[in-house]
């Protein structure tokens, strides 16, 4: 069953709006016509629907039921991105959502290639990104489309976490203490999780994030691409805490 995704705005005790851009798709690619069954979601709830008006503009569908979402983890993951050029972070965003993180932030870090005063431009990408986190939340059958927020300097994003607790930094020169090993002592259901640019961090960039409780931790002895650690990353934390859905 075909599944979209609205605001609050567009739900009434009887009946769901949709507009927009899904308007066209629903009318052109899958051609759904009145009496058609679709899911429609917002904010990790369900609604059956049947369609009962469609045109160029809206299309119109009664609610026949609805529940809460089953496709979230229970673990709210927030993936602090280094920033990446081309289409490494579609690729990242992507998986990211695929996968079950909640939020995303991109972040220039000393090292990214993609420098500060180039990254404000990069604001002008953020439309195209959360339409990839929608796109993939929507192929993944998930209940929540994450957030793509603003990107933050490195400086921008310790004074965000600041407090926060259960942080964990994969870094390439940790030998010791494991992802699997950080993840023991962790408080609550929210992982905030920060991976480094192709470039990797500055040992000051380390400092600061240990000065503010971050776990440093490894992810084994080879070396992940950007684009990579935070996939794996993710899917060893949802693994380690019994969110992953599959034992």
């Amino acid at each position: 069953m075909h599944k979209f995704f609205v605001d609050e705005s567009a739900i009434d005790k009887t009946n769901i709006k949709i507009i927009g851009k899904d308007v066209k798709h629903m009318r052109d690619v899958p051609r759904l016509k009145p009496n058609d069954k679709i899911i429609v979601s917002n904010n990790n709830i369900n609604y059956s629907c049947m369609i009962t008006e469609i045109n160029k503009q809206e299309v119109i569908s009664k609610i026949i039921s609805e529940a809460e979402g089953t496709s979230e983890p229970k673990i709210e993951i927030i993936l602090y991105q280094g920033l990446s050029k081309g289409s490494k972070m579609d690729f990242i965003l992507q998986k990211g959502t695929e996968i079950g993180i909640k939020h995303f932030y991109p972040v220039a870090t000393y090292r990214s290639v993609v420098k500060i005063n180039e990254a404000k431009k990069e604001q002008s990408k953020l439309e195209r990104w959360n339409l990839i986190t929608e796109e993939a939340a929507k192929q993944s059958k998930r209940d929540f489309i994450p957030k793509v927020d603003n990107i933050l300097t490195f400086d921008e994003m310790i004074q965000l976490l600041d407090g926060e607790n259960n942080i964990i930094v994969p870094y390439e020169s940790e030998d010791m203490l494991t992802i699997g090993q950080g993840l023991e002592s962790v408080v609550g259901n929210k992982i905030h999780l920060i991976i480094g640019p192709e470039g990797g961090f500055e040992d000051r960039e380390i400092e600061k994030l240990e000065l503010i409780g971050s776990k440093i931790v490894t992810l084994g002895q080879r070396i992940l691409r950007t684009e990579t650690a935070g996939f794996v990353a993710t899917t060893i934390i949802l693994y380690q805490l019994g969110n992953l859905g599959v034992i």
